[in-house]
């Protein structure tokens, strides 16, 4: 039978923890991940297009990416092996957290997955070798849509717990913020 997730507020509207979970014994352990009635039934109703997985080396900086509306992309993170910093930076004009950004640190000891709907920048940092990150996706990749903002942005002011010691070459040239497009809108 399943168990409805926990789901907690942050400290931004529309950003989510929600906790699964895991039945342990002498085996070791057993979680159901996701199961759309259950999630339904808990006040979380979203429809996921795509499924992602990546593997990063510790040191790694992934972001901050976003897509533009109308394939704006909403993210349900966790991880499955290693640990993450992960960031979201509210994009939504006429949010009252608009230009702010939280953070949480996802391991696979912890059974959180981490919701962050369209309308924010997002990104990690790989804190452990071979952290690999699963994550449901609300939209499918978009090329023409794809956006970025720079990581290490003065004006956000992130405040990574370690220097990334690999980015790639866009992710490290993308705009600032006070310079990046984006077309999200507040709503309550």
């Amino acid at each position: 039978m399943s168990q409805a997730p926990e789901i907690q507020e942050t400290e931004i509207p529309g950003v989510l923890e929600i906790y699964t979970p895991a039945f342990s014994d002498e085996r070791g352990f057993f979680s159901e991940t996701y199961n759309q009635t259950a999630w339904e039934q808990s006040g979380f109703s979203q429809s996921f297009l795509q499924d992602n997985l990546s593997m990063s080396c510790k040191g790694a900086l992934r972001g901050m990416h976003y897509q533009l509306n109308p394939y704006g992309m909403g993210k349900l993170i966790r991880v499955l092996t290693g640990a993450v910093y992960d960031v979201a930076v509210d994009l939504r004009k006429g949010s009252p957290t608009f230009g702010q950004w939280m953070a949480r640190t996802l391991d696979d000891a912890t059974p959180m997955w981490l919701w962050i709907p369209a309308g924010f920048a997002h990104g990690f940092l790989a804190l452990q070798d071979q952290t690999r990150v699963y994550y449901k996706c609300t939209q499918r990749y978009n090329r023409e849509s794809e956006r970025a903002i720079r990581y290490n942005d003065p004006d956000l002011d992130i405040l990574w717990p370690a220097a990334a010691a690999v980015i790639s070459k866009k992710d490290s040239q993308a705009p600032l913020f006070k310079d990046a497009e984006y077309n999200f809108s507040f709503s309550r």
